[in-house]
């Protein structure tokens, strides 16, 4: 018998790789794609007479607007703002208002203020700080890709073969058509569907496959735990079937008696630590 207490005391606080922090490929592409009206505008820096500077582009290069959002460091082509006046839908891909609403724009939310007392040099420079910091809210993705990766790496090193051995993000009723098996006690019979993150094919059992890294506490992990024990129960007297989890981290701490209740009853749960240990040859194979 497995201590709960031991095997969660393996966990590790990070997997994070050398790209993890920012993707800098996807931020320069990004950049590159409006690196032409960022410097358009660049010509707004410093400028003696910014207003007229401005719509005067407006006119000449209307396609410079779009810039605008990702200055306030927003993806959206749509901005609303309201002042004593009213408020104001702002419309940045298909122009909705007269230039001198954008001229409004611009200077109440500060951008004529940085450009004119020259706070900074280049917008090209300023929009790739910006992207920078946005990239960083791509972590939690990443960190869930992270797994992922990290337990295909060791599907692949125990010698199964991607679509034939094992497969990726397999949902219910492509598991049951394949292989010709009854999964409705997981499906609400058929009423709804679950996609796993890996299936492999064993000699006599199909297994499904969870995988998950959690670095800090949340109302999530309890209910991860939560809705894995009950596909555990819902799949125990399955003899062609059996549930597979993989997941780490120290955000479990503070969530280890939801987890515990799943380990006490998921015999295939594991971490970071088993997957090292060779947990794929000695059991899924």
């Amino acid at each position: 018998m497995r201590n709960f207490d031991t095997w969660l005391a393996g966990f590790r606080p990070s997997i994070a790789d050398y790209k993890y922090y920012v993707d800098f490929d996807k931020v320069f592409n990004n950049v590159d794609a409006i690196r032409i009206p960022l410097n358009i505008l660049n010509s707004l820096i410093r400028s003696k007479n910014i207003e007229n500077d401005f719509k005067n582009i407006l006119v000449q290069y209307p396609e410079t607007l779009r810039c605008i959002p990702i200055l306030l460091a927003k993806r959206e082509l749509d901005i609303k703002a309201m002042d004593e006046e009213g408020q104001i839908d702002f419309h940045f891909d298909k122009p909705n208002c007269t230039n001198e609403d954008y001229v409004k724009f611009m200077r109440k939310t500060g951008l004529f203020d940085l450009m004119e007392n020259h706070i900074v040099n280049n917008l090209v420079d300023y929009v790739t700080g910006i992207e920078t910091g946005l990239d960083s809210n791509g972590r939690k993705n990443r960190g869930g890709h992270l797994m992922e990766n990290l337990v295909e790496n060791f599907l692949c090193k125990a010698g199964l073969v991607k679509g034939v051995d094992y497969f990726k993000e397999m949902y219910i009723h492509e598991i049951e058509v394949k292989w010709k098996i009854d999964l409705s006690s997981i499906s609400n019979n058929g009423s709804s569907e679950k996609r796993f993150d890996f299936v492999v094919k064993g000699e006599k059992t199909i297994y499904g496959i969870e995988t998950n890294f959690y670095t800090s506490s949340g109302s999530k992990l309890n209910e991860t735990a939560r809705s894995y024990k009950t596909i555990t129960m819902e799949t125990k007297d399955l003899g062609y079937f059996k549930f597979v989890w993989f997941t780490d981290g120290c955000g479990w701490h503070s969530a280890k008696n939801n987890l515990k209740e799943t380990f006490d009853v998921l015999e295939y749960l594991y971490n970071i630590a088993d997957l090292e240990s060779g947990i794929i040859s000695r059991v899924l194979i």
